[in-house]
């Protein structure tokens, strides 16, 4: 039987000066954000969108905020309502953890709608750059989760890469956490990029690539959580499902239908030009 690999020893905290820490946890927020924020400049410039440089950077105090104040929303009420309602101070301790995707994706759509209204600016032309940019944030999140040795994965004995995880008893698990680097992170970025940089088709079908987002993450989500420890004070919602997976099932309905949305409408552009 497979006994695992012990977890490496990862101190949290990067560096401390006086009462102030900077965490790992933190870091991945402040590296997600700057490198999203670099990343939609020069999208923005090498395609002349009208989400311009400018705006993108107006926009990122938006986006900060909506990451932030829905991530920890999304994980009090999604994830810990009861301890939350307890313990209500316990929400602004951040840098204990907890965040939810979810929340922070709510978060942003609400300033994304908010935004692209004040400045005239039409939100799926907007969404289709944020959403290629989006999973250098989800990519160094999960690893920030790995560092903290937390949402780790279900016991296995089948896989050479099984971990001893602090918290997680004496038993081998996946390193969800890692999957979940991989594929909603580093695949989706690539698939993404390539369609916007590569295929000026696809980049005609304003939505579509925020609908392959939706769609693409929502199946991700789903099929790596059947490796990943649902919450313990969770565990399964319904028919063994996940909060994680219930959440992202609509999520795969939403991209569906703004593909559809996209295709429909490059459709009726092209009966115009043909006219």
């Amino acid at each position: 039987m497979y006994s695992g690999i012990p977890f490496p020893e990862i101190d949290p905290v990067i560096f401390q000066i006086g009462f102030f820490s900077l965490r790992w946890y933190s870091m991945a927020y402040i590296l997600g954000i700057i490198g999203a924020w670099f990343l939609a400049r020069k999208m923005s410039t090498e395609k002349g969108s009208v989400f311009t440089v400018l705006k993108i950077d107006d926009f990122l105090v938006w986006a900060t905020i909506g990451i932030i104040l829905g991530g920890r929303l999304g994980y009090v009420f999604f994830y810990n309502a009861s301890y939350y309602m307890e313990f209500p101070l316990k929400i602004l301790a951040l840098w204990q953890g907890g965040m939810s995707f979810h929340g922070g994706l709510l978060g942003v759509i609400v300033a994304t709608v908010l935004f692209a209204k004040q400045r005239k600016i039409p939100i799926f032309e907007m969404s289709d750059i944020l959403v290629c940019v989006a999973p250098l944030g989800l990519f160094l999140g999960r690893l920030a989760n790995f560092s903290n040795g937390e949402l780790f994965g279900r016991v296995t004995h089948s896989v050479p890469w099984a971990m001893i995880f602090p918290d997680g008893g004496p038993e081998p698990r996946h390193p969800s956490q890692l999957y979940e680097a991989g594929l909603e992170g580093i695949a989706l970025f690539v698939i993404l990029n390539s369609i916007y940089w590569l295929s000026p088709r696809f980049q005609k079908r304003t939505g579509f690539l925020t609908g392959l987002f939706f769609l693409l993450y929502g199946i991700f989500r789903f099929l790596l959580e059947y490796t990943r420890e649902p919450d313990g004070h969770l565990g399964f919602i319904w028919q063994n499902l996940s909060m994680g997976q219930i959440l992202s099932l609509p999520m795969v309905l939403f991209g569906l239908y703004l593909i559809q949305k996209s295709s429909y409408k490059n459709k009726l552009r092209r009966i115009e030009f043909d006219e």
